[in-house]
């Protein structure tokens, strides 16, 4: 026997599906009156075959999306929602036929819209290369990306394979022209911006960095730091022979480069190389101290004054005409003591000088006297005089 909370609940059921019955009906008129608008809708799919992805239209007859315009992409399957628009309308012969791909793109006009206005940066895919640039997705539009916004620098060919993904910025916008312009250089170079700035702020002057060899010219090399270009003036190459010496650098070398300026706003970076090594003639200072005495060897002699070489290294000496002294005489193969009165810090050469460690010599020698026979006090030659006057006296008695 049926109790009364039975019945009750049965027409409840009824009720419920009475108006999910009427909800469906009104979904259905709602999706085929959007179709015949040309609205853009959401379909479920029935049934994927080879050619076609047939969805529920709100009709008895289902519609069609070409799978081509699912090119690139994951198919749906059946039950899942997708997005389209009418292109032909159905008969009773044909099914109608509907377009994910203008979908896509109808909205994809949209949201290009508020990512150009906003200044917002959008994703894209190289859909073709042509010439003099490339065509990219973004959002379901076809839009245009010219070779020069195609890279950091300007670019004379095709870099970017198709398929690729990229970051972009809409520098044109218009949708009655249908006209989509995307530029990749400027994202690149706001990243570039970026990183530059924090590369920037981790480095100070006196640092030592890695940097690789961007040019070789014949004054200066170009270096490169984190993608940050630098210069070496040829007087901070190397200490000696620095035309010899940048010859030697190639292209793409790796080396490391003392900081001795920064500009960060320019921003500017200036390197030294013999920074890295003491300077000779601080070595040669520590060798061959002021006034020390050292032997040297005469190679050249000439008006401009004496060439010569100091100790098993051969360093350079040289004696000019007024360190030479009035009885100054050598030639070439003689070996003569002289005194060290400097290092020319240009050509790395020891300044000699033969009048200064004569005058040395001297000294010591009259030093030398005066300490062995020690100078008669005042007294002393006075008590001498009255000695010698009273002999005399004495001997004329």
């Amino acid at each position: 026997m049926t109790t009364n909370e039975e019945i009750k609940t049965t027409e409840e059921t009824i009720n419920e599906q009475e108006m999910t019955m009427d909800q469906l009906i009104a979904q259905q008129e709602s999706l085929s009156e959007k179709l015949n608008k040309r609205e853009i809708v959401e379909v479920t799919v029935v049934q994927v075959t080879q050619d076609n992805i047939l969805v529920d239209t709100g009709t008895k007859k289902e519609g069609a999306i070409p799978v081509s315009d699912f090119e690139g992409k994951t198919l749906p399957a059946a039950g899942d929602k997708v997005s389209a628009v009418l292109v032909k309308k159905g008969s009773d012969e044909r099914p109608a036929i509907l377009s994910h791909k203008k979908a896509l793109e109808y909205l994809g006009w949209d949201v290009c819209k508020k990512a150009y206005e906003a200044k917002e940066r959008v994703k894209g895919v190289i859909l073709q290369t042509v010439k003099g640039g490339y065509i990219v997705e973004v959002f379901g539009v076809s839009g245009f990306m010219p070779l020069s916004l195609s890279e950091l620098h300007t670019a004379y060919k095709h870099y970017l394979p198709v398929g690729a993904k990229i970051k972009a910025q809409i520098v044109e916008f218009s949708k009655e022209k249908q006209k989509l312009i995307v530029s990749r250089k400027q994202v690149l170079e706001e990243d570039e911006a970026v990183r530059r700035t924090q590369v920037l702020s981790e480095i100070k002057e006196g640092d030592v960095l890695r940097v690789v060899v961007a040019k070789v010219d014949k004054d200066k090399l170009f270096l490169r730091f984190h993608g940050i270009e630098g210069i070496v003036t040829l007087e901070n190459v190397a200490w000696k022979d620095a035309e010899t010496a940048i010859a030697n650098f190639r292209r793409g070398q790796r080396l490391k480069a003392k900081l001795i300026h920064l500009d960060k706003e320019t921003p500017k970076l200036e390197f030294g190389l013999k920074q890295l090594f003491l300077n000779p003639a601080d070595a040669l200072k520590r060798r061959y101290p002021y006034k020390s005495s050292v032997k040297a060897t005469v190679t050249k002699v000439s008006e401009e004054g004496v060439e010569c070489t100091i100790g098993k290294n051969n360093t350079k000496g040289f004696i000019s005409p007024f360190e030479m002294g009035r009885d100054f005489t050598a030639k070439e193969g003689d070996t003569i003591t002289t005194l060290v009165v400097g290092v020319n810090p240009e050509t790395f050469t020891v300044n000699l000088s033969v009048k200064k460690y004569d005058q040395v010599q001297n000294r010591k020698v009259v030093a030398q006297y005066l300490k062995q026979a020690p100078r008669p006090t005042l007294g002393q030659l006075l008590q001498d005089s009255f000695k010698t006057q009273e002999e005399d006296t004495k001997d004329a008695e």
